[in-house]
C-alpha cells in the first residue's frame, strides 16, 4: 500500500499534546499512525535565513520533517499573502484584502521550498495530501521539479465566487497552479459550484457532473468532502471531562444559571460582534433571563501581527464591557469574554453543561465547533445549536436553529427559543444531527478523499 504523505502549514509535532490539538491533526495523526506516513511542514520557528534541509523526527511508524522559514519570508507567505489577501478574500471580506505583488512572491516561493526540501524525501509511489490556503501552488511547484506522485489537496476554508475571486490580481495564475493537483476537495457543494463555474466561464475549462475538469492543459477531479470529526472520541471525552475538577468550578460559578457557549478564533470571520449585539439584544428584549443566563465566549489570539486582529479584539473588549456595564449584579456578569486557549477535553466538557451552543460565522468552511458541541452533549438532557447559514456545517446540522448573523435581532430571537425549547424537541433535534454526526466520522471523511485520489490516479492512467 502506498504511504501517506501529509503536507500542511504547520506541523503536529508528536511532544504537542494531542488534547491541545485541532481537528486536522487529529485526522492526519490517525491514519499515520495506522499505516505509516511522513508529516511535513513549517516548524513554527524563524531565522535570520531559511533553513537549507527540513529537520527529521521520527516516533513510530511517522516521520515528521519540518522546515524553518526567514522572517521575510515569515512576512510575505504567511503574514502577507496567505492570511492578508487569501484569508479575507476567501471569506468574502474585499475590503480587508491588502494585496502586493511582493507578497505573492514570497508566498509562491517559499511553497516552491517547501516542494525543493520535500522531494527528496519522497517514494515512487507516495500518496500526498497537502492541505489548505497556504499552498494551493504546492502541487504546481512539486510537478516542475518532476514529481509524477498522485497529489491531493483539501481547501478547510470556503472557496469564493468567480465575481469575489477576480477582484484578486494574478487570480488565473492562482487557480492554474492549484490545478496541478489530480484530486481538489472543498468542505461544500457550494465551494465546488464556485470552482465549477471559474472553471468554465473563466478560465474557458470544462467540467463534468462528476467533477472531472480540463483546464490550462491539465486534466484532474474535484469534489465536495464535508471534514468531520472524531464523534465517538468526542463524545466520550465530554462525558469524562463532566466530573472534572474544572467543571466542578463551572457549575459552582455558574450557580444553576444557564451558560451559553462560544469557541472561536479571535477572527473577523466569526462574526463575534454581532455575537455579543445579539446577546445584548437578549437581555433588552426579554428581561427574565436577566441574571439566568451567561454567555461564555473563549476566543483564543491569533495573527496578532495583522492590524485588523488587534482591531477586532479592542472592538470586542468594548462590547463586552458595555453589556457588563448595563446589565451586570454584584453576583452575575453577563458576558465572560476569555483571549485564552484551553485543551480539547476542558471545551469538550464546557460544551457538554452549554444550553446552547452558538456557532455564528459570517462566512466558515466547515466550522468543527459546531459539529464538536453536538458530540458533547448528554443524549438526556441535550443542548441546543444555533447555527450560522453560512458555515459549511449548516448543510449537514439540519436540527440546530439556523440563523443569519447579520440580523441580530433574528439571533436575539433564536437564543430565547432555544432556552425556552422543552425537552422532547432538543432531544429529537439532537438525535438527529447525532446520527449524522456517527455516519460521517473523520475517519470516513479521510478514507473517501484517499479513495477518491487513487482512483482518480488509476483513471488518469487507464486513459
Amino acid at each position: 500500500m502506498a504511504r501517506l504523505v501529509v503536507v500542511s502549514n504547520r506541523v503536529a509535532l508528536p511532544r504537542e499534546r494531542g488534547g491541545a490539538a485541532g481537528g486536522l491533526a487529529v485526522a492526519m495523526r490517525d491514519a499515520l499512525r495506522r499505516g505509516g506516513g511522513l508529516w511535513f511542514g513549517w516548524s513554527g520557528e524563524l531565522g535570520d535565513e531559511p533553513a537549507s534541509a527540513p529537520e527529521i523526527v521520527t516516533a513510530g511508524k511517522v516521520v515528521y520533517a519540518t522546515l524553518d522559514l526567514s522572517h521575510a519570508d515569515h512576512r510575505a507567505y504567511y503574514l502577507g499573502y496567505a492570511n492578508s489577501v487569501l484569508w479575507p478574500l476567501f471569506h468574502y471580506r474585499l475590503g480587508l484584502f491588502e494585496f502586493r505583488r511582493d507578497t505573492f512572491e514570497g508566498y509562491l516561493r517559499v511553497n516552491a521550498a517547501f516542494a525543493a526540501a520535500l522531494k527528496p524525501l519522497l517514494l515512487p509511489d507516495d500518496l500526498i495530501w497537502a492541505h489548505d490556503y497556504h499552498l494551493i501552488p504546492f502541487a504546481a511547484e512539486l510537478r516542475k521539479l518532476g514529481v509524477q506522485n498522485r497529489i491531493g489537496f483539501f481547501l478547510h476554508i470556503p472557496f469564493p465566487t468567480t465575481e469575489v475571486l477576480t477582484a484578486l490580481p494574478g487570480h488565473e495564475r492562482l487557480v492554474e497552479a492549484l490545478c496541478a493537483y489530480d484530486l481538489i476537495g472543498f468542505q461544500t457543494s457550494n465551494d465546488l459550484r464556485a470552482f465549477a463555474d471559474y472553471i468554465v466561464n473563466e478560465a474557458r475549462g470544462e467540467m463534468a457532473s462528476d467533477g472531472t475538469f480540463t483546464a490550462f492543459g491539465r486534466r484532474g477531479r474535484a469534489g465536495a468532502f464535508p471534514i468531520a470529526i472524531d464523534t465517538e472520541g468526542f463524545a466520550r471525552a465530554a462525558e469524562h471531562a463532566a466530573s472534572a475538577p474544572d467543571m466542578k468550578r463551572m457549575s459552582e460559578s455558574l450557580v444553576g444559571r444557564a451558560l451559553i457557549i462560544g469557541v472561536d478564533r479571535l477572527d473577523y470571520s466569526k462574526g463575534l460582534p454581532h455575537r455579543f449585539e445579539a446577546f445584548d439584544q437578549l437581555m433588552e428584549r426579554w428581561r427574565e433571563h436577566r441574571s439566568r443566563v451567561t454567555l461564555m465566549q473563549v476566543a483564543p489570539p491569533t495573527r496578532g501581527q495583522v492590524a485588523q486582529y488587534r482591531a477586532l479584539r479592542r472592538e470586542l473588549e468594548g462590547l463586552a464591557g458595555h453589556v457588563n456595564g448595563k446589565y451586570a449584579e454584584f453576583d452575575w456578569v453577563p458576558i465572560r469574554y476569555l483571549n485564552k486557549t484551553f485543551s480539547r477535553n476542558a471545551l469538550a466538557g464546557f460544551y457538554r453543561m452549554a444550553r446552547i451552543g452558538l456557532v455564528t460565522p459570517l462566512r466558515d468552511g466547515m466550522n468543527l465547533v459546531a459539529k464538536e458541541y453536538v458530540a458533547a452533549q448528554d443524549g438526556n438532557d441535550p443542548g441546543v445549536l444555533v447555527l450560522s447559514r453560512f458555515a459549511g456545517a449548516a448543510r449537514e446540522m439540519e436540527g440546530a436553529l439556523i440563523v443569519n448573523p447579520f440580523d441580530v435581532e433574528a439571533m436575539a430571537e433564536a437564543l430565547h427559543r432555544a432556552l425556552a425549547m422543552p425537552l422532547e424537541e432538543r432531544q429529537k433535534r439532537w438525535q438527529e444531527m447525532m446520527e449524522t454526526l456517527r455516519r460521517n466520522n473523520v475517519g470516513k471523511w479521510r478514507e473517501d478523499f484517499l479513495r477518491a485520489l487513487r482512483e482518480e490516479t488509476q483513471t488518469q492512467a487507464a486513459a
